[in-house]
């Protein structure tokens, strides 16, 4: 889907109070994830290396497979970054159902950018480009997977209600 694609606005007439109530629960539903994120983000490395902990883990446990830690580790962090953002991505989406895309996905850059610039004030954090870029991608595939399955769900529901 490209990222200028025009809002959502095919839901049928009969799921409109549905369709309000899930843009409702994922606007609830983005503070505690905004504030699970900045957590983990903004704490001393010491101590968001008590959640993270599990990318060092599981490049420990590629590197005994021969792969080089390093690499794994730089891989993993990598995704983890995406996936991090995800949420961010999907909860934009079904909450603002008729934000564009671009505007979602700047948000997810602008947030990562904000993140980045703080942990520059935080000795124990490293502020990389790679982060923004990840976690941008991030934001991009939550997008592109709620706005599918939105569409799948709007299809489903006007076949349904065409029978």
């Amino acid at each position: 889907m490209p990222l200028a694609s025009p809002p959502m606005t095919d839901v049928p007439d009969s799921s409109r109070p549905a369709a309000r109530r899930l843009a409702l629960t994922a606007r609830i539903v983005l503070v505690p994830y905004a504030i699970a994120v900045l957590l983990l983000t903004w704490l001393p490395a010491d101590e968001a290396g008590k959640v993270t902990g599990v990318v060092a883990v599981l490049a420990r446990l590629v590197a005994t497979w021969g792969v080089p830690g390093d690499a794994a580790y730089t891989v993993f962090e990598f995704t983890a970054n995406i996936a991090l953002f995800v949420p961010l991505g999907a909860l934009l989406a079904v909450g603002w159902r008729r934000m564009p895309a671009w505007a979602i996905v700047a948000v997810g850059c602008a947030a990562s950018t904000v993140i980045e610039l703080v942990q520059l004030a935080i000795p124990s954090r490293y502020s990389t480009l790679s982060d923004v870029i990840a976690n941008t991608l991030g934001t991009a595939v939550g997008l592109v997977v709620a706005r599918a399955i939105l569409r799948a769900i709007a299809r489903g529901r006007t076949a349904d209600s065409g029978s």
